[in-house]
């Protein structure tokens, strides 16, 4: 039997509470309804103009307004985050922040225009994990133009740089009165990832995983020992896997097993999947799969409709410092629609509560639906730890 529901109140306890979803998409279409979009060129076979995405969309789900405020595409999510109150805010950001021209011929391009950037602020987004399938898809200038609108915010990033040594290192947190949380970013060639553009050490580029291999893990362990202290609260963020499906398949098991045990990483923060997919805990540590995207232009879209990747999950995670284990997870279901977060219908947040339970039973994990519409996870207390 699971042990009791964890909760959420972090009275009494040193717990650090960290967010953490999946794919921020805001190019392409949603930069366009932004204040100062980019031109809406595309070079898809699909489509040819950005717009074509937004009207697409409004076609499914009605008007959307255009030059809206920073803050209109996160909607609900903003009164989560301020009830939630996380001392960290985690995104893989799945765009590149250019006007560059320089798309790389790979079918789909996503950008959004340096100008559109302070959509990440008005989050409060502390961190975006950058190895990814899309952040070179306008080249090395995009990239760049990317890595210094983030530091013009104010916004840490990992998982790309310059060269090598500054795409490996990780983003480093302060919090204030807690310690630090480190946040290393990994991109595999499972998630379209070319490996051409792994960065060199003279050479722009993704934080780049071959293979999930045992060897690779012993490399990122070493790069994690490398750059913690004693009391560091380490997520290792890693693009991998397909777009659809529900599978995990064994080396990405065995991989963030390998992390944990080598390192005592906090987390591991799966993302690439378009929808959300299984969670484990192991050895009191939390292995997110799949968080499924989070933001993204895909109303309209038919084909994969089955696995609601219209349902985007915020995940809110309780880490006790000292130790890295997990204290608490709340997840909060919600929805895109005319390219913003709104709340899940009651309906909805069944769906999620059934997927989850059906994907995550062979891991041990269970959930309860709350009174309020999270969802909490629960897991054996002493299993595997």
């Amino acid at each position: 039997m699971p042990a009791a529901i964890q909760s959420t109140d972090r009275a009494d306890r040193q717990v650090m509470r960290l967010f953490l979803c999946g794919d921020v998409m805001t190019g392409r279409g949603i930069d366009q309804i932004l204040a100062q979009p980019c031109d809406p060129v595309l070079f898809e076979s699909y489509a040819r103009s950005a717009l074509d995405y937004v009207h697409l969309a409004e076609k499914a789900g009605g008007a959307i307004p255009r030059r809206v405020s920073p803050s209109y595409i996160w909607g609900a999510a903003l009164d989560e985050l301020r009830r939630m109150q996380p001392d960290v805010r985690i995104i893989n950001l799945e765009t590149s922040i250019t006007r560059s021209q320089d798309y790389m011929a790979k079918g789909i391009n996503y950008r959004m225009s340096p100008e559109n950037a302070d959509c990440l602020v008005a989050a409060g987004i502390d961190c975006c994990a950058l190895a990814n399938n899309h952040v070179l898809d306008w080249g090395q200038s995009g990239l760049l133009d990317t890595l210094a609108t983030l530091r013009r915010l104010n916004i840490r990033a990992a998982g790309a740089g310059r060269d090598l040594n500054e795409a490996a290192a990780p983003a480093i947190l302060d919090i204030a009165g807690q310690g630090r949380v480190l946040v290393f970013s990994y991109a595999t060639a499972t998630s379209g990832t070319p490996p051409s553009w792994a960065a060199r050490p003279q050479r722009p580029g993704v934080n780049f995983l071959a293979d999930l291999s045992a060897a690779n893990a012993g490399r990122v362990a070493e790069q994690i020992a490398g750059a913690r202290r004693p009391g560091d609260v380490v997520v290792v963020s890693i693009h991998w896997g397909p777009n659809w499906g529900y599978e995990i398949p064994e080396a990405q098991r065995q991989f963030a097993h390998e992390l944990i045990d080598r390192t005592d990483v906090a987390i591991v923060h799966g993302h690439s999947s378009h929808h959300a997919k299984a969670i484990e805990i192991y050895r009191g540590r939390l292995i997110l799969y799949g968080c499924g995207d989070f933001l993204n232009d895909y109303e309209g879209i038919t084909g994969y409709e089955a696995y609601r990747d219209d349902l985007a999950l915020m995940y809110f995670a309780d880490v006790t410092t000292g130790n890295s284990q997990l204290a608490a997870l709340d997840i909060v279901a919600l929805q895109i629609r005319q390219f913003r977060l709104v709340r899940a219908s009651p309906d909805d947040v069944d769906w999620v509560l059934q997927m989850l339970t059906r994907e995550c039973r062979p891991f041990g994990t269970e959930f309860v639906a709350r009174s309020d519409g999270r969802v909490t996870l629960s897991w054996p207390a002493r299993a595997k730890q």
